[in-house]
């Protein structure tokens, strides 16, 4: 298996290849390549602000949606409570405490996004995305605090 981990600087953001190398093997008779290994990219400090709706640069949407640089960005490990609308008032105050605290630790200091083997985008268009600090979910930090739950698969009421 080859390995490419030659850095492509994108603005910002470094790209790093990690075991972008095909594998090949014989399955039943046929060739089949390997899933490519995770990219990380890495995001230097910037000052993130709120944003509901439409375009952004660099906001939090709500608990699991981020515009950086432009790209809007699904956080792939976890569920929040959705803003716009809310099922129900419960779900509406958690979702905005989501959203300020998701604001929080994305300007907290740099911090790195992890591609998903095997799917890029959700059903909207929203890159998939692991955000990680010193190698620690910032998903999985919503969900000790109470204000996500981990990604099932699908959707879960909150109300």
């Amino acid at each position: 298996m080859s390995r490419l981990s030659t850095p492509i600087i994108i603005g910002t953001a470094a790209v790093i290849g990690l075991g972008a190398g095909a594998l090949w093997s014989n399955v039943e008779g046929r060739q089949a390549q390997a899933q490519p290994a995770a990219t990380m990219v890495s995001i230097a400090p910037r000052v993130f602000s709120l944003c509901h709706t439409g375009g952004g640069t660099n906001c939090v949407v709500d608990g699991d949606t981020v515009w950086v640089d432009s790209v809007k960005i699904r956080i792939a490990d976890i569920d929040a409570p959705e803003t716009h609308p809310p099922r129900c008032d419960q779900e509406a105050e958690l979702g905005r405490r989501a959203t300020g605290r998701l604001l929080q630790l994305v300007n907290a200091g740099p911090f790195e996004m992890r591609a998903l083997n095997g799917r890029e985008a959700d059903l909207y268009g929203r890159k998939l995305r692991i955000f990680l600090r010193n190698g620690q979910s910032l998903g999985d930090q919503l969900v000790r605090e109470g204000l996500a739950r981990t990604w099932s698969g699908r959707r879960e009421p909150w109300c």
